[in-house]
């Protein structure tokens, strides 16, 4: 299967990430954490599934014929 990953980095230090196989933002620091609890349940969430549905799918789909 394809993942999709939507990185956040601050001082060279992944803090938050989209990944498509769990649904939902993933925390990797206690920062990040933080976030991810506030944005999974905020507008930011919806924007990152409509960015993998309008982008990602339709591209990959072409790529793997």
């Amino acid at each position: 299967g394809i993942e999709f990953i939507d990185s956040y980095v601050f001082n060279k230090v992944e803090n938050i990430g989209f990944n498509s196989t769990v649904g939902r933002y993933v925390g990797y620091t206690e920062h990040g954490v933080k976030n991810a609890e506030a944005w999974n349940k905020g507008p930011q969430l919806g924007q990152e599934q409509a960015e993998l549905e309008r982008f990602c799918k339709p591209n990959a789909a072409l790529h793997y014929r």
